[in-house]
């Protein structure tokens, strides 16, 4: 059965708004240090990953609107199935610098398909 794709935006702008809260007056030296942080934000890169995978099997103009997806789906592949090689540094950029903009972009693309 296909995947809901304004369910699975939904989720990924959740988990969007998660890793800001989990990260949220943090340091990158304090996250570092912080394993249950890491360990949580993390699971909502995964998920995150699911989320756009799952709109992307569904949606074929998806990537024209997002074009970082791919890069999006593979950040999660990588969490989960080459944990021991996650840069903590690459995932705390991602969160402070891509975050924010993917939460903008979701938020009008679920505005303008309701």
């Amino acid at each position: 059965m296909p995947h809901d794709v304004r369910k699975s935006a939904w989720d990924a702008l959740e988990t969007c708004r998660k890793i800001q809260a989990f990260t949220a007056g943090q340091t990158l030296t304090a996250y570092r240090t912080d394993d249950m942080r890491r360990s949580a934000v993390e699971r909502q890169f995964e998920i995150l990953g699911e989320a756009f995978n799952r709109i992307d099997d569904v949606d074929s103009s998806f990537r024209d609107r997002f074009p970082d997806a791919g890069r999006i789906i593979e950040a999660g592949n990588r969490i989960s199935h080459e944990y021991d090689s996650v840069d903590n540094e690459v995932i705390w950029n991602a969160a402070q610098d891509n975050v924010p903009l993917l939460m903008a972009k979701l938020e009008a693309w679920l505005n303008e398909n309701q």
